[in-house]
């Protein structure tokens, strides 16, 4: 598996398969597919998220579009350099990033947004590959602890020289990688994260990136 972003009709995780038959049967007319990564190949920065929500990214097409996370990040990454555009949770409103990508360390879909620990090791040979495709990058946000963990799988790195932590930035080989909670509805309707936490991530990154 040498691509980065897998196929629309994706056979690897067969409950992963499943679901997105289900949801194509009730919802044909939603994008129902592996979703793929949304910027630039010459990217600097790579946020990686957890899945496609159902409602969110799995019915639209894009990263972080169409649910609540979208309108906290799209926000942020506006304010901080990283997007121009409006952000009108519609892969069409002509949003862009600069500079920076957006995946996540599972493509599909999953039942209860919770993807078992056998698909989350069978995606990450695509953010493999999808990091080393990116010759200009610098910088990576895991957005909460599954993709934190993928990440350092990903680079081959040992989890425990690098624990997860809110705020935390880790250097790596060529890259630094910089730690936030999930921004979920439920993360900062329980106070877990809030908006000036989010930011102050991205504050980070931005004084990284520029110096």
């Amino acid at each position: 598996m040498e691509c980065s972003e897998p196929g629309r009709d994706c056979p690897l995780c067969p409950r992963l398969v499943a679901y997105r038959h289900e949801q194509r049967a009730l919802h044909a007319d939603w994008f129902n597919a592996p979703v793929p990564s949304f910027g630039q190949d010459d990217a600097e920065l790579l946020i990686v998220g957890l899945a496609p929500g159902v409602q969110g990214a799995n019915r639209t097409g894009r990263p972080f579009t169409g649910d609540f996370a979208g309108g906290l990040l799209y926000a942020t990454l506006n304010e901080f350099g990283f997007a121009e555009g409006s952000y009108r949770a519609d892969p069409h409103d002509g949003l862009t990033l600069r500079r920076t990508m957006i995946s996540n360390a599972v493509r599909c879909v999953p039942p209860q947004n919770k993807p078992t620990p056998a698909e989350i090791r069978t995606c990450n040979a695509f953010l493999r590959v999808r990091i080393d495709a990116l010759p200009r990058l610098r910088a990576i946000v895991a957005l909460g602890r599954i993709a934190h963990d993928g990440i350092l799988t990903a680079l081959e790195q040992r989890k425990a020289a690098f624990p997860f932590g809110h705020g935390a930035a880790h250097e790596l080989p060529g890259l630094r990688l910089f730690d936030s909670y999930h921004c979920s509805r439920y993360n900062t309707n329980t106070g877990v994260l809030t908006p000036q936490m989010f930011r102050n991530v991205f504050s980070s990154v931005r004084d990284f990136l520029s110096g």
